[in-house]
């Protein structure tokens, strides 16, 4: 990808990226420049380094929304050999928020779904930002039975910021397709992945999220609301101030995630984002497929449905201190 859009706080990153560059046109004619150039890579490495290794909250939600972020589209063609597109819910039509598909890994065969957000603005006009209607549970229901019905592994790959909150997807059912699409999923009998590739935003991303192992891209965040929703709650208005404060409140990026449970593994990220390299992304999120597979391949089907569904159901349950008085809950607020 060419140079990426700037973010809020990358101005030091992008000066140093463009002295580079400068740099680097003056280089084939001037030989002393070499050093200096070697220099500025180094600084830029480390300032990368330290700025995204300490991300608040709300600068992680600004980079999971990058425009260059690789989407499911993108990663299927740098992870997958073969991908063969399934169309419509057979019931209402087509939704292009909503992908799935057969695809080949090696010699594995799977079924891959996952939200997508369209890189031009065409692209996302058809595909709804990402944010899916109740066709696009429906048909990613349909791609699941499929999987079960031929044995294959299912990859679902998390990206929207909410399912589609219009007139027509409230008309068509969509909280009630999404509550199908939990239970489908709960006892679904073959091994499901989930990896947060993005956003991952309420119920609109939990649709497609129950699996046997569930990971975040390392700068994607998971939430039960967006921090505009959040800040617009609690505050009445979603600006510069509140925006941050709910995204802090929030507790949702991957390491977040990971302390109170809610996912199995974080994937580290290229240094300044997996829109920064796409490519090295993919091969990470390839492995972790991979080895996925091989990890819930030792577990009879009967064993896989009950420690999914231990794993779900025991999220969030409340346990009893030392202090009759006091209740914690098994999801650390810290």
């Amino acid at each position: 990808m060419g140079n990426p859009a700037r973010l809020p706080f990358e101005e030091e990153i992008h000066e140093l990226e463009n002295l580079l560059v400068s740099m680097e046109q003056k280089s084939g004619k001037e030989l002393s420049v070499s050093d200096e150039i070697l220099r500025i890579r180094k600084e830029l490495a480390r300032i990368k380094r330290q700025k995204y290794s300490n991300l608040t909250a709300w600068e992680t939600v600004l980079v999971s929304r990058h425009g260059d972020r690789p989407q499911t589209m993108d990663y299927i063609r740098m992870v997958f050999e073969d991908f063969t597109e399934i169309h419509g819910d057979r019931a209402f039509g087509d939704d292009r928020a909503m992908r799935c598909g057969f695809a080949r890994l090696g010699e594995q065969k799977l079924v891959v779904i996952g939200h997508q957000k369209g890189h031009t603005l065409q692209e996302r006009q058809e595909c709804m930002y990402g944010c899916a209607h109740p066709e696009g549970y429906r048909k990613s229901m349909r791609a699941m039975t499929l999987a079960a019905k031929f044995h294959l592994p299912v990859l679902c790959m998390i990206d929207t910021p909410g399912a589609f909150p219009g007139i027509g997807s409230e008309e068509r059912g969509i909280a009630q397709l999404i509550a199908d699409s939990l239970l489908h999923m709960a006892t679904l009998p073959t091994p499901i992945f989930c990896v947060v590739i993005g956003e991952g935003g309420s119920g609109g991303a939990l649709g497609i999220g129950i699996g046997d192992r569930v990971a975040m891209l390392e700068h994607a965040y998971y939430s039960v609301i967006s921090p505009e929703g959040c800040a617009g709650i609690l505050w009445k208005t979603a600006n510069d101030q509140t925006r941050p404060m709910a995204a802090e409140a929030l507790k949702l990026t991957s390491k977040h995630c990971l302390k109170n449970g809610v996912i199995d593994e974080v994937l580290a990220e290229p240094l300044g984002g997996a829109h920064r390299d796409p490519r090295e992304m993919a091969n990470t999120l390839k492995n972790w497929v991979i080895r996925s597979i091989r990890d819930v391949a030792r577990y009879q089907t009967d064993m896989l449905i009950q420690k999914r569904f231990e794993k779900f159901r025991s999220m969030g349950m409340i346990k009893e201190t030392d202090n009759p008085g006091v209740q914690a809950s098994g999801l650390n607020a810290g």
